[in-house]
């Protein structure tokens, strides 16, 4: 029934998708309880042998190895799980070019229109692409098919792992009647407080509320989350890659802990050279920042100060937030991270002064260009400032926690840490 699904909108989300990497990578693995995140000193990632034993995300060393003793514990391959993700997006194209890369393990997919091509049911198309998925990166994949992509969310979590769930039109009302409010893709804990307030509980409630009444109470995201839950697309699938950002992030632990400020601003300045990398090369420059720092038991804080002309120079960005920085700091606490966000990116634009500032500026960015230029050739850390370099010059995390991805020990005649081919190393036996 073509009715069934006027748009047919897949999400399609890999399961324990760092985990799943790591047992795809090394067949060993599979069957066993593991974890990635040793670095951190958390959990970040759990198979689903790991979940069953009680691991959750976050959860700290000690207590995994309570828990579950039989972990096996592993530092996070981002190298590994980029280049199977990549894999991933490219084996969906095959099926349709309306793909959306939402996140590094999971996408959106138009496919609306392909049943006289495939000579298939949507149902059956979604199949196909799922098989071809859990086939050739040997994990699996859990699929929603719906009208739109607030319900294909919805399916995509129905029946993890590996589930394909397909919610025509008509039967939508079945999959929202018990789905907590909260659940729903979009609705956050505060969204979800105002709703109990008006003794809507369930996604099914919202989805059945007056219109006036939802267009009065809310901003335009949610009336197009309440729009998507009755059926009706209206979030377009976005084929294109991100191109553009409103903020660019850079938060990274380190052990063991710290009192020292010089090491701790030091960690932060590194933060601030990385932002700026990702930032230049989207030609984009930041007019604020938010400085981060959290303490060995987890506790965030921090501040932000805004710049009185956009950047994306390191040292200018450094100047700006050093002077608060030690403002932060509690005498006798241990730091385990910083982190900074650069804030209101726009597109970068030449500066116009009466002091000079410009031949000043266009010195830096000259000068940037090479740096730029030389990380390209050489590698990212190649080049970076004074006041980053006792974190360039210390391990980041020292012991258990210092260990490497196995991939990075094993490297491939003429690969360096950062200079590696695109190929993840498979360690089971071809046969």
């Amino acid at each position: 029934m073509h009715g069934s699904y006027p748009q047919a909108i897949l999400h399609i989300d890999g399961d324990a998708f760092f985990a799943s990497c790591e047992q795809a990578q090394n067949p060993a693995l599979r069957g066993k309880p593991v974890v990635t995140g040793k670095e951190r000193g958390i959990a970040a990632s759990m198979s689903y042998e790991a979940k069953a034993r009680g691991v959750i995300r976050g959860m700290r060393i000690a207590d995994i190895r309570k828990v579950c003793p039989e972990v096996v514990y592993l530092p996070s391959d981002y190298h590994t799980y980029s280049l199977l993700s990549t894999r991933f997006f490219a084996i969906v194209r095959r099926f349709t070019a309306d793909v959306e890369e939402y996140s590094i393990d999971e996408c959106f997919a138009d496919i609306t229109g392909y049943k006289r091509a495939y000579r298939a049911s949507y149902t059956q198309i979604a199949e196909r692409i799922k098989q071809a998925l859990d086939t050739s990166l040997g994990f699996t994949f859990s699929v929603g098919l719906a009208p739109s992509k607030v319900l294909a969310k919805v399916g995509s979590k129905w029946a993890k792992p590996s589930g394909l769930t397909a919610i025509p039109g008509y039967q939508i009302h079945e999959y929202l009647t018990d789905l907590p409010v909260a659940k729903v893709w979009g609705i956050g804990p505060n969204t979800a407080a105002f709703l109990s307030k008006h003794r809507i509980y369930t996604a099914l409630q919202f989805a059945r509320m007056p219109e006036p009444w939802v267009r009065a109470n809310f901003p335009k995201n949610f009336v197009e989350i309440w729009q998507e839950l009755g059926g009706t697309s209206v979030l377009k699938i976005d084929p294109e890659k991100k191109a553009t950002y409103a903020t660019v992030g850079k938060f990274k632990t380190f052990t063991p802990a710290s009192r020292d400020a010089a090491f701790l601003f030091s960690h932060l300045s590194k933060n601030i050279e990385n932002a700026c990398i990702k930032v230049r090369r989207h030609h984009l420059a930041a007019t604020g920042a938010e400085v981060v720092v959290r303490t060995h038991d987890m506790k965030d804080s921090g501040f932000e100060v805004r710049f009185t002309q956009q950047t994306n120079i390191p040292q200018d960005i450094i100047a700006a937030v050093r002077p608060y920085f030690g403002q932060l700091l509690v005498s006798g606490i241990r730091y385990r991270a910083t982190g900074v966000r650069l804030l209101g990116l726009e597109v970068q634009r030449g500066q116009l002064d009466l002091f000079d500032q410009s031949l000043r500026i266009d010195r830096l960015e000259r000068v940037y260009k090479a740096v730029d230029a030389v990380k390209s050739k050489y590698g990212k850390h190649t080049l970076f400032t004074g006041t980053s370099f006792l974190a360039h010059t210390h391990a980041q995390h020292e012991g258990e926690r210092g260990m490497r991805p196995e991939r990075e020990q094993l490297l491939f005649k003429g690969e360096k840490m950062r200079k590696r081919l695109g190929i993840p190393m498979y360690r089971g036996k071809v046969v």
